[in-house]
């Protein structure tokens, strides 16, 4: 906002660009996030109308979540549960960038969430993983490639987003650590198993491109003569290879990038890692999220209740 024009309740539309181009310049948030940020809170000015925003009452934001609840996407659907929490996060933030600014609006803490069953987290254990590991074709540059991205998302943790923005130059195999920056380009270090350090090694090494992306399509010629970025993988591409393997070794259950990474934290905390570690080694700015795992672990307390405590009790005879 302009340090020569600070009225007391800006415009919505005025006071939304602001916003955005706060979390852009000072909080330095992904452009994914400021983009989705646009799209919610844009909603809101589609819904109330371009009104200072001191005029924004409960009732309004009731009217809103009435109105979001009733909307339907191109594809004929509502909006899910979580995505409705999404705008109303992003209007939470929007508010309290107003108080920090003394501008007169809502306190924020007077919106609430609704309330949202927890997604079951889906893992796969040693032997599906087994299976899975053993399903690229090794003769090939493709299956080196793609055991080479499974084996390198469940050493790490890492998310797929990460995961497709890697180029060579960041991987340190000798040291078999690296850093790799996360959501709210936040870094932190990630570390590869000897598996996933071995099967990258042998990927790279016949690699014939001077390609900088890590992993990157292969096409009918063996030589790829591309240093561009347009050969790199996307999000969707790892999901179908690892779509494709899950499928070759009878795996049912839904997998996806994001289950190598919960197999990844579930294997932490299933073989003792604390769960501060834990969040760190996965990047949660909050332990909350990263608590999603432990009801997964819960049955794993059993043996240890019964490997760990005596049943000695006193008076017992």
């Amino acid at each position: 906002m302009s340090q020569n024009k600070k009225p007391n309740s800006p415009y919505l539309s005025e006071l939304i660009i602001d916003f955005l181009e706060y979390l852009e310049i000072e909080q330095n948030r992904a452009q994914h996030t400021i983009r989705n940020y646009h799209l919610y809170l844009n909603r809101l000015v589609e819904f109330w109308g371009d009104e200072p925003i001191n005029k924004l009452t409960a009732d309004s934001i009731r009217k809103w979540r009435l109105w979001l609840n009733r909307i339907q996407t191109a594809g004929g659907e509502n909006l899910s549960v979580a995505t409705r929490n999404y705008h109303l996060i992003a209007l939470r933030h929007l508010l309290k960038y107003c108080a920090k600014l003394d501008i007169e609006a809502l306190a924020p803490e007077k919106i609430e969430l609704a309330h949202s069953v927890r997604k079951e987290v889906t893992f796969l254990n040693a032997e599906e993983l087994q299976r899975l590991f053993t399903q690229p074709d090794l003769s090939t540059l493709g299956g080196l490639r793609d055991l080479a991205i499974l084996q390198l998302l469940y050493s790490t943790g890492l998310r797929v987003s990460e995961l497709t923005k890697l180029n060579i130059e960041h991987l340190n195999l000798k040291l078999g650590e690296f850093t790799v920056r996360g959501k709210r380009q936040k870094d932190r270090p990630v570390f590869v198993t000897d598996s996933a350090k071995n099967i990258l090694e042998e990927y790279l090494k016949i690699r014939e491109d001077n390609s900088s992306p890590l992993f990157i399509r292969i096409g009918g010629s063996k030589k790829l003569d591309t240093s561009g970025d347009h050969l790199r993988l996307t999000p969707r591409s790892i999901q179908r290879i690892i779509q494709k393997y899950a499928l070759l070794a009878g795996i049912t259950k839904k997998v996806s990038p994001h289950t190598l990474r919960h197999s990844f934290a579930t294997n932490l905390l299933m073989n003792g890692a604390d769960l501060r570690s834990v969040q760190s080694l996965l990047g949660h700015s909050n332990i909350a999220t990263t608590q999603v795992y432990t009801h997964i672990t819960d049955p794993h307390l059993k043996s240890v209740h019964k490997k760990f405590h005596s049943d000695n009790t006193p008076g017992k005879d």
